[in-house]
């Protein structure tokens, strides 16, 4: 099992869109675990790529979002349901990281079918299960289930920090720690 480290990972964050956010479960904790998540990942110099699904149709990023976006970050539409998309791809091979932090909406659509295609193209998805959603919460734990069996890590937001921080005397331990102090846990 890969461990995750300031090296070997990058972040995707997956439509946490405007007109999708309202419908999706538990979506205040979601959008304030990515954007923490996001911060942790600049804080570590993390590679950031952010995909938007139909931008006619679903809208723009949600601003708290936009706002964590580190200069640099990839941003890109799609239409496909897979962020897995050339843009993404092209930008995964640049950075060479073969460690994928994944969070965003939803669960058993557009976070589903991004992952295996990134286990496909022998990447590693992490799942940051903290900040992952669905519409409909029933669909979370199934979609999780069949990423894990096909190869991907349940993860979360905390445990991804402290694993990139690796030891209380990194000299970034202490600016991640606020950041890890914030995560929201979800309910049930």
């Amino acid at each position: 099992m890969p461990r995750l480290t300031p090296d070997n990972a990058c972040l995707l964050v997956i439509d946490l869109q405007e007109r999708l956010m309202p419908t999706i479960a538990h979506a205040e904790a979601i959008t304030e675990n990515t954007a923490l998540l996001m911060r942790a990942a600049a804080h570590f110099g993390l590679p950031v790529a952010l995909s938007e699904h139909y931008l006619k149709g679903l809208g723009p990023t949600v601003e708290s979002i936009s706002q964590a976006l580190p200069a640099g970050a990839c941003r890109f539409e799609k239409t496909r349901f897979s962020a897995a998309v050339p843009p993404l791809e092209a930008w995964l091979t640049d950075h060479g990281r073969p460690n994928v932090l994944v969070c965003g909406v939803e669960a058993h659509v557009c976070v589903l079918q991004t992952a295996l295609d990134l286990r496909s193209a022998g990447r590693t998805p992490f799942l940051m299960t903290d900040a992952i959603s669905a519409g409909q919460a029933q669909q979370i734990a199934p979609a999780l289930r069949r990423l894990e069996l096909s190869g991907c890590v349940p993860s979360g937001c905390l445990s991804a920090m402290y694993e990139l921080a690796g030891d209380a005397a990194n000299p970034s331990f202490k600016g991640m720690l606020a950041l890890a102090k914030a995560i929201r846990p979800l309910p049930g």
